[in-house]
């Protein structure tokens, strides 16, 4: 799944592919908005970890959780 998390006052965002469900994205993300957390992790899909400061999230946009298909179908 293609995550990207837009950082107030930069013009580029972090962007990366993820095995973890939206679902725990979602939750992980709203806990720690919610809780006043300082930070939370993401792991992408090649077992990076990505500790964001919550205070400084001005968006995260998940994709869908569809594989993408390369080459010709038919």
């Amino acid at each position: 799944m293609d995550i990207r998390i837009g950082i107030i006052n930069s013009p580029r965002e972090l962007g990366f592919e993820s095995s973890q469900s939206a679902a725990d994205v979602e939750k992980i993300v709203g806990d720690a908005i919610s809780s006043g957390t300082p930070h939370f992790t993401l792991t992408d899909d090649k077992g990076k970890r990505y500790i964001v400061a919550t205070g400084s999230v001005a968006y995260v946009e998940i994709g869908s959780e569809e594989t993408r298909r390369i080459g010709f179908v038919g």
